[in-house]
């Protein structure tokens, strides 16, 4: 079997029979009974979150796929693109993300179908934590540790698409380990954009010139913005890396597929001096801002991967997530179809631009611009065949 990596050419379309698919203690000895006793909570917790599930028989719960309603909040600067573009029933008003896979508390998205319909990802990750494992290891993972350690940590990505109607605050976010101390043990946000759609001469801001916190605060407070940010052009098709420390801001008229870390903390260093619908100021970040930012990093250029051909595209790995783009320009589903192997805990994929039908084991379903979903990690293969491009990520 070819790695997932690796697999970029198109394969004959298999049959059905090929498709199986702490308050502090006084002394030592206390502290270590405390911890015992913890150990002992976390565990009968974990035990109770086993037999705490809907009755699913095990072949179910091997093979479906984990299909998403999206959550939608409003934002300052965002429009009616969601709405207009993607088909979407969103809320009134400007409406800026779609949270289309989480897990995260702000938008802990319900699954819309199978044995799992109406759960939170959050519950399910936790109550059928043996859904999401490698499946070369399956038989070697206890589901008892499997839902313990699914207990302490939480599903670990989050997809979104932003409806820049307006421009983004410059912002920066913070690292694990910033966000560990400051930020109530949350995760740091890591996070990459593909663009969606730009208008004609669009720019991004990616990055920033200066070398020093002193040479740095001494421009923004000049108001010498140009002088500190880098701004570079973009188009449909560009990707963008954006690390923990890098000053950026996503500008009017762009929408961007974005996956990230499972965080929602953002430390805003401009806003342009705009008022919400009450006449606030949203609050800055400055302190933060300034600790979080990393000074030394190269600054970043337009990449442009090379998407045309049909295939599998790898845009990013690092030790956070790896993403792809998944291009299929053959309409004809009885032609051919793309087989993606899948050898990890899960699979994120999103279908960003056409429709098509996917196979996963012996169910076929059809599938569209608009449509999110997990492949659980005992699902080992996927088919894709029709006119249609997804983003597909896993961590």
């Amino acid at each position: 079997m070819k790695s997932f990596e690796n697999q970029t050419e198109t394969s004959p379309i298999p049959t059905q029979s090929q498709t199986a698919f702490a308050v502090q203690t006084q002394t030592a000895a206390s502290a270590q009974t405390k911890t015992q006793n913890q150990t002992e909570q976390d565990r009968s917790q974990a035990s109770e979150m086993v037999t705490d599930r809907t009755n699913v028989k095990p072949k179910e719960q091997a093979n479906e796929l984990l299909f998403l309603t999206p959550i939608f909040h409003e934002k300052i600067w965002g429009g009616r693109d969601l709405e207009t573009n993607f088909g979407y029933t969103v809320p009134d008003g400007p409406v800026g993300e779609c949270w289309a896979i989480s897990a995260h508390p702000n938008g802990d998205c319900i699954i819309a179908n199978g044995p799992y319909k109406g759960m939170r990802l959050s519950e399910v990750w936790k109550k059928a934590s043996q859904l999401f494992v490698n499946p070369q290891g399956a038989e070697s993972v206890s589901t008892e540790e499997l839902a313990l350690q699914h207990q302490k940590e939480p599903f670990p990505l989050l997809v979104k698409i932003i409806d820049a109607h307006e421009k983004l605050s410059i912002q920066v976010h913070p690292d694990d380990a910033y966000a560990a101390k400051h930020e109530n043990g949350s995760l740091g946000k890591r996070e990459c954009w593909y663009i969606l759609a730009a208008e004609p001469g669009s720019t991004i801001i990616v990055g920033q010139k200066t070398h020093s916190k002193e040479e740095f605060q001494r421009l923004m407070e000049a108001g010498a913005w140009h002088e500190i940010l880098n701004e570079i052009p973009l188009a449909a098709g560009d990707f963008f890396q954006i690390d923990p420390g890098t000053v950026h801001a996503i500008k009017g008229g762009t929408m961007v597929l974005e996956t990230q870390q499972s965080s929602d903390v953002t430390y805003r260093l401009y806003d342009y001096d705009r008022v919400d619908a009450e006449g606030k100021k949203r609050p800055l970040h400055i302190q933060q801002s300034l600790e979080t930012i990393d000074f030394a990093a190269p600054i970043p250029t337009t990449a442009h991967p090379d998407l045309s051909k049909p295939g599998l595209h790898l845009l990013e790995k690092n030790e956070t997530y790896t993403v792809y783009h998944l291009s299929l320009s053959e309409a004809d589903s009885e032609k051919n179809a793309f087989v993606v192997h899948n050898e990890h805990p899960f699979l994120c994929l999103s279908v960003i631009e056409g429709e098509g039908i996917m196979t996963a084991k012996e169910e076929t379903v059809a599938i569209k611009k608009g449509d999110h979903f997990i492949c659980p990690g005992l699902v080992e293969e996927l088919s894709f065949s029709g006119a249609m491009q997804l983003i597909i990520s896993h961590p």
